[in-house]
């Protein structure tokens, strides 16, 4: 059932932290392509394009969610999907959790367009959405810029087109793209991004051009979703291996909701093989976990909490970046993180703050 807007959880009592949410996700309804909110911004000669004609994915997962709308069962607004309605948000999540700011991330199909220019046409058309609809009605509000990724000079546009708008605090990406990010034909979007200052957020999902898996498609959607961290994996290993970090000495990248306990065990691995294969790697001028410590932010849902609290103290120790790991709900998804309950392993209130909030706050450049 529904929650209506007057209705709140109720909250277990804590110690009083601020809160920055890191994965929120404004969707419009999106129930067809008459119906799509956001469509009302693109420019005209592409409206009629994706009203008559539509857009050709590439192929990604087919396992059927665990919920409609991927959502909890109280996130339905009183119309709408879940996600599209800023006094519901508002009311459910903003207030009723005290949150300083939120970061919208939009997930949209701009990145995963057989045709280039019409993902670029959405990737326009969602931006000024959400400056009209959002970012310029909630002041607490910043969001992700939408670019056709896969295509490196539509993306600069829309850089430079609205990069320098203060909503904006990082480009959107997915995690699973056309090709490892880092190979060059991605390089003019890490450049533009350094330029304007915005991270590079990687959100889980995507439409690749491959499986989810490297030994094929998953069958079931507790797979497909719990399989993620592959794909982040491998772009953690591209970026490194492939130099990014010492074209772009600036660059950061922010995982989203892919999890996080895979992290330590990587960067062993990749430090392993580093020693006995630098030669091929000459470039580098630093073991691959120095990278990923001065480079990756990671955001906390899906939090990866063992039975017993000492594991996940080591496993925060084993990673070393207190300071780049950042709180996030996926507001409204089934699988939400409420701030109360979320870091409970977590013993040292200093490091918790820092994850809820001040990592963040720093990030972003937030008052």
């Amino acid at each position: 059932m529904a929650m209506t807007l007057l209705e709140k959880p109720e909250i277990k009592k804590r110690e009083k932290l601020s809160v920055i949410d890191c994965d929120i996700h404004n969707v419009d309804g999106y129930q067809s392509p008459a119906t799509e909110v956001w469509v009302d911004y693109m420019p005209s000669a592409w409206k009629d394009y994706h009203l008559s004609i539509a857009g050709r994915r590439r192929s990604g997962s087919n396992c059927p969610r665990a919920v409609p709308f991927a959502a909890r069962n109280d996130a339905f607004p009183p119309e709408g999907p879940p996600g599209s309605h800023l006094g519901f948000m508002q009311e459910q999540l903003l207030d009723t959790w005290e949150m300083d700011y939120g970061i919208l991330n939009p997930l949209s199909p701009a990145g995963g367009q057989q045709n280039l220019e019409y993902g670029a046409a959405i990737a326009q058309a969602v931006n000024e959405w959400q400056i009209a609809e959002w970012l310029e009605k909630d002041e607490r509000l910043r969001a992700s810029l939408t670019v056709a990724y896969e295509d490196a000079d539509l993306a600069v546009a829309e850089i430079e087109r609205l990069g320098d708008h203060p909503g904006f605090v990082q480009l959107m990406f997915m995690a699973r793209t056309m090709e490892p990010l880092g190979r060059r034909k991605y390089w003019k979007i890490y450049e533009a991004a350094v330029d304007y200052d915005l991270p590079i957020g990687i959100h889980f999902g995507g439409t690749g051009i491959g499986p989810i898996t490297g030994a094929g498609k998953a069958a079931h959607y507790i797979q497909d979703h719990g399989g993620m961290p592959m794909a982040f994996q491998a772009q953690v290993t591209s970026y490194v291996y492939e130099g990014v970090f010492e074209r772009f000495p600036d660059l950061k990248i922010v995982l989203i909701e892919g999890g996080f306990g895979w992290v330590a065990p990587l960067m062993w691995r990749m430090d392993n093989w580093y020693r006995k294969l630098k030669m091929e790697v000459p470039y580098l001028k630093r073991l691959p976990s120095e990278y990923i410590r001065d480079h990756f932010y990671l955001t906390t849902q899906p939090v990866e909490e063992p039975s017993d609290p000492a594991y996940f103290e080591q496993m925060l120790a084993h990673m070393d970046m207190d300071d780049k790991l950042m709180f996030a709900t996926d507001y409204p998804h089934w699988d939400f993180d409420s701030p109360d309950q979320a870091l409970s392993h977590v013993s040292d209130q200093d490091v918790k703050k820092q994850i809820m909030a001040e990592n963040a706050r720093e990030l972003y450049d937030l008052d």
